[in-house]
């Protein structure tokens, strides 16, 4: 009796929780998988379960310790696992855009260095700088080319490519521009004094001083080559995400933003140096041996790097920082690159294609005439107030070779600030 009038009494009764069951007689429940067991202070058979978070896992029934730096808890949290690892992928979207630049530009290139093959004799290309011009579309097809080993998985080999080629074309080409603009600055302030011609203006004395400044680069990368010999990294610092479903190790060459600013450094210093002389050469006849386009070359490339800067930096705590600032760094090396190619040579592969009846010389005074010239500008003014209206035909030294390309410049330079008057017309 005593049992069954129990049985209807617990039956009866309700709980706080408004289950009608009986609670377990127990002080705490186990804890499940990847949970610790957090003892109540001063009741030792009592605890909290405590999940372990981040990057903890359950190490023992009453502990959580961090996995190693490079793991992360498995899915129950009961041991540790490799972060995966990941790199920039060619079907990437922040991969697609600049390889699709950088083609073009290579196509564009090799079409300009072709058609200046195959007109090499003609004026237009003579006028240009032949063996300049060379050296400054190799520099250009450089630049574009850069963009491949800054895309491939990193190995030696293509952390070897990238620090050859990450500064080697911008300084091929703002070395042949630096020595095309210093040459045109010296050839007019000594045309000022005297009639004689400076020094190291001849093709082969551009091509040593060129290759001078292009070895300081070489000799750079040689030094960082013995100094630190290159080699990949797994950055999981990158994407160590809060959550460790996310995280993520970068495979990556050693090529901290210290060593990307050294590299590049070089190369930007001429490139400012090439824009000081496109400044002081603003003032040559216009499209004399490219000093305008020039000018416009160094200024919007000089824009181009000025938003390079921040962008690149400032993508340093990103979780897309890998793909932004690789598609930055590629992107802005085409951009530049496009642009020496679209102001300094499209127009003469416009000419030489469509107009060739443009492409002939146009400076055929003897040296004599051009300095006899210079000492009569009085004279040259009379017969050009008797033009009719007052016109004076005016033509440019854009098509001589490099003999009579100075004469022409001394012409310039004493005529009527630099400025052709037809004596003869």
């Amino acid at each position: 009796n005593i049992l069954y009038y129990t049985n209807i009494y617990f039956i009866s009764m309700q709980w706080a929780s408004g289950d009608s069951s009986v609670p377990a007689s127990v002080c705490s429940l186990p804890c499940q998988t990847g949970e610790r067991k957090k003892v109540v202070k001063g009741v030792l058979c009592c605890w909290h379960c405590e999940r372990c978070e981040g990057y903890h896992y359950q190490a023992s029934e009453f502990t959580c310790q961090l996995c190693p730096y490079e793991q992360r808890p498995d899915q129950n949290r009961t041991g540790c696992q490799p972060i995966p690892i990941i790199k920039l992928e060619w079907h990437s979207p922040w991969a697609v855009a600049p390889i699709f630049i950088a083609i073009l530009g290579i196509l564009a290139t090799t079409f300009v260095v072709v058609t200046f093959v195959r007109h090499n004799d003609t004026p237009i290309v003579r006028a240009s700088g032949r063996e300049m011009s060379y050296v400054l579309l190799t520099g250009i097809f450089l630049c574009y080319v850069t963009t491949f080993p800054m895309i491939a998985a990193p190995g030696l080999a293509v952390c070897s490519f990238r620090r050859i080629f990450l500064g080697l074309g911008m300084c091929f080409s703002y070395a042949a521009l630096l020595t095309k603009t210093n040459r045109i600055h010296r050839i007019f302030e000594q045309g000022k004094r005297s009639v004689a011609a400076p020094r190291f203006i001849s093709p082969a004395s551009q091509l040593v001083i060129t290759f001078s400044l292009i070895s300081v680069q070489l000799m750079g990368v040689f030094v960082w080559f013995v100094a630190d010999p290159p080699h990949t990294i797994v950055d999981y610092g990158e994407q160590r995400t809060q959550d460790p479903e996310n995280a993520r190790g970068v495979l990556k060459c050693d090529i901290s933003d210290l060593s990307l600013i050294c590299s590049l450094g070089y190369s930007i210093l001429l490139m400012v140096t090439c824009t000081v002389y496109a400044i002081k050469t603003r003032g040559v006849p216009e499209t004399f041996n490219e000093a305008k386009p020039i000018g416009f070359t160094m200024y919007t490339t000089c824009i181009i790097w000025l938003a390079f800067i921040p962008i690149f930096f400032g993508t340093a705590q990103s979780a897309e920082r890998m793909y932004i600032q690789t598609a930055t760094l590629t992107v802005s090396l085409s951009l530049s690159a496009s642009v020496s190619l679209g102001m300094l040579y499209m127009p003469k592969v416009y000419i030489i294609i469509l107009h060739p009846e443009q492409n002939v010389p146009k400076c055929k005074r003897s040296f004599k005439a051009i300095v006899t010239a210079a000492t009569m500008t009085n004279k040259l003014s009379q017969l050009a107030s008797e033009r009719p209206n007052g016109e004076v035909k005016t033509e440019l030294c854009e098509s001589v070779d490099n003999s009579s390309e100075y004469r022409c410049l001394l012409y310039h330079n004493h005529c009527l600030r630099y400025t052709y008057i037809h004596l003869f017309i």
